[in-house]
């Protein structure tokens, strides 16, 4: 939302709510259609697909959804997603591999890949030992991040518990977002061990602080991280995963040429799209 609003010509607001399953959503459906009854929106854009019902309460032309991943993936969060689908006129997902698992007849165009993209003016190399001290860590480490909250099964952190074979791994289950590039610029390598992503947003947010990723074939990693030297992007395997991470344990300050990769998956480059693509939907609503 950050990167939108510094685009010219664009006028940004954010309605959030905690999710909390079904209760929680129709509890938005609730105060949305209270608070935004008189339609003042050209554009109403919801982000994860059991949010979409709640955003049909405000009126405007064009509503539209981001899919991220689980909300496709879940059995339950698939079924109410894909009933949604067909009422809105624009559907963005997250990655291309993402797109293909949305049956045609669910929605009324095909989806655009609408990822939200790294911010990488929160994200950049920052000192390794300076961001140890500042969490309470032993500055001459080593250690490696696990960048998820290991309670999530899709993220695998037994693979990660596996490779890390007792070097201490950090994790982000309850860390405030304020405080995870000092996480990641504390480790000397980004362990994502995913089963599945809808974009991978982690594998960016290393690659923006020059940090070693390892990470699965799965959402944007083949494409970030492809010919990244010092990076590995290929299926899980043990022995495989734990050659390629032995040399950034045995460095002190290991790094890899990775923030103009990141770039190209820039929060502000992408929403760019976003905003081409509520342009290009409403001079075809007024056509």
């Amino acid at each position: 939302m950050e990167a939108l609003r510094r685009i010219g010509g664009l006028e940004v607001e954010v309605y959030a709510y905690e999710p909390g399953g079904a209760t929680a959503y129709v509890q938005a459906a609730r105060a949305l259609r209270g608070r935004y009854e008189r339609g003042r929106f050209d554009v109403v854009h919801a982000h994860f697909g059991l949010s979409a019902w709640p955003s049909l309460m405000v009126p405007a032309p064009i509503h539209a959804v981001t899919l991220h991943g689980t909300d496709l993936a879940h059995p339950r969060s698939r079924m109410i997603t894909l009933s949604a689908l067909r009422r809105l006129d624009l559907v963005g997902v997250a990655s291309e591999p993402l797109a293909t698992t949305i049956p045609r007849w669910s929605i009324k165009s095909p989806p655009q890949v609408l990822p939200c993209g790294v911010d990488m003016h929160r994200f950049g190399p920052m000192g390794r030992g300076d961001c140890r001290r500042e969490l309470g860590l032993d500055p001459d480490g080593p250690y490696l991040l696990f960048p998820a909250d290991p309670a999530r099964p899709e993220k695998r952190f037994d693979r990660a518990e596996a490779l890390a074979d007792g070097v201490p791994l950090l994790t982000l289950g309850d860390v405030p977002p304020e405080r995870v590039p000092l996480l990641v610029n504390a480790a000397n390598a980004v362990l994502v061990t995913s089963e599945r992503e809808g974009f991978g947003l982690a594998v960016l947010e290393a690659l923006a602080c020059d940090v070693p990723v390892l990470a699965t074939n799965v959402g944007i990693a083949p494409e970030a991280l492809d010919g990244v030297k010092g990076a590995l992007c290929r299926r899980f395997d043990l022995g495989a995963w734990r050659r390629a991470l032995a040399p950034h344990l045995a460095d002190a300050d290991p790094r890899v040429a990775g923030r103009m990769r990141a770039e190209r998956f820039s929060a502000d480059r992408l929403a760019g799209d976003v905003a081409d693509a509520w342009r290009r939907r409403l001079v075809a609503e007024t056509r």
